[in-house]
């Protein structure tokens, strides 16, 4: 903005300094305004992706009510300027890498159709369903672990899939069965209200699942998560809404339309295959296990963790996200060993990708003789990563 101010040479000087005084005035309301009422945008703002599929051979589900309650709770909670929110319908199986690419989210929510193993259901160029399966979507969010924080899989039967994004993403939420459209809408609009009051997920989760209790909807437990408590530790000093999970209720669906497909005829689908083709003549070297009871077996995931962390390689926060789960598993009271040995298994064949692991296999060896053996007779498999048999 210009301002010019033109004078004859007979002006008198208390005119000039009137005029000056004005000019001075506009000028420091313009600064204000620019620099004080509107303040140049946060960097901070985290991305919300949305993404939705109702393909037409489906059942119809509630998606657009859906999308709406998360707008409106966000719009009026006390951080909506840190969110943006980004919405995407009908996506498609091609969308999907396109979308995280341009978008870069930091949360990603999908509302649609689940099939349980067979995948998650999007739609073809024609609009009919086409699923994606566990891997594809667990190798797709690989590729942008490093922007998405979490994974909202609003649909029937997710949990598989959530469980296996989990491997990449430090906060996934599936469902463990079918769950119903309103049950859906309300466990997203506790979620964000959560969110936008600036909890954490965790306490975002239970608050998502105490607002379908609220509503006298029986899937309060249907709801599940997957968290790694490691990279956002902006723990706050509030009191944590605390869910109990283990009540066990008659789901009856009353909440109209559920969120799976059953699959049967000809659907397409999506897959991804990984493996190694080099091949090798390896000397395994025989041991004895000795006995469960006597391995420390924390200490022994440490020193194996420790090793491993020496080791230069690209895939330095795979290995660790592995070694977080199984220390979180590890944590709870009755931990589960197949748990600890998938979670092992994987940091594992990270680290043998890596430069340096065949140096490093001597020292792993008498470390993972103990946990093989703690684990039991289902992973001595693992034996064979560092050139052991029983």
């Amino acid at each position: 903005m210009y301002i010019f101010l033109f004078f004859t040479d007979t002006q008198k000087d208390c005119r000039y300094r009137v005029l000056r005084c004005i000019f001075y005035k506009i000028s420091e309301n313009i600064i204000y305004s620019i620099c004080i009422k509107k303040p140049c945008q946060n960097n901070t703002m985290k991305k919300i992706l949305i993404l939705s599929a109702n393909p037409k051979n489906t059942a119809n589900l509630r998606l657009d009510e859906e999308v709406r309650e998360i707008k409106n709770t966000l719009a009026i909670s006390p951080h909506r300027d840190e969110f943006e929110i980004i919405t995407e319908s009908a996506v498609r199986v091609d969308d999907l890498t396109r979308f995280l690419s341009h978008y870069q989210p930091t949360i990603v929510h999908f509302s649609g159709h689940g099939s349980g193993t067979d995948g998650l259901a999007l739609e073809d160029n024609s609009g009919n369903m086409q699923l994606v399966s566990t891997q594809a979507l667990a190798k797709l969010f690989d590729l942008f672990q490093e922007q998405v924080e979490c994974v909202l899989l609003n649909a029937c039967y997710s949990q598989e899939q959530a469980t296996a994004i989990h491997q990449h993403i430090d906060c996934v939420v599936g469902m463990n069965q079918a769950i119903g459209d309103m049950a859906a809408i309300k466990f997203s609009i506790g979620f964000y209200t959560g969110l936008g009051a600036g909890r954490n997920y965790e306490d975002c989760f239970q608050i998502g699942c105490t607002s379908i209790d609220l509503q006298g909807i029986p899937e309060y437990a249907t709801p599940t998560k997957k968290i790694r408590r490691r990279r956002y530790q902006t723990e706050k000093p509030t009191n944590s809404v605390k869910f109990n999970h283990s009540n066990s209720m008659n789901n009856d669906n009353k909440g109209g339309q559920n969120r799976s497909v059953s699959i049967g005829g000809s659907v397409t689908g999506s897959a991804i295959q990984t493996g190694e083709s080099n091949t090798a003549n390896i000397n395994f070297q025989q041991v004895s296990l000795p006995a469960p009871a006597t391995v420390n077996i924390e200490a022994e995931i440490n020193a194996l963790r420790e090793i491993l962390a020496k080791l230069e390689t690209p895939d330095r926060r795979k290995i660790d996200n592995a070694f977080e789960d199984a220390q979180e598993e590890l944590n709870k009271p009755q931990p589960d060993k197949d748990e600890v040995g998938d979670a092992l298994n994987r940091a594992l064949k990270y680290a043998n990708k890596a430069e340096g692991f065949a140096s490093a296999i001597a020292k792993l060896q008498p470390h993972l003789t103990k946990i093989t053996a703690w684990l039991g007779a289902n992973w001595h498999n693992l034996l064979s990563l560092v050139n052991l048999t029983i």
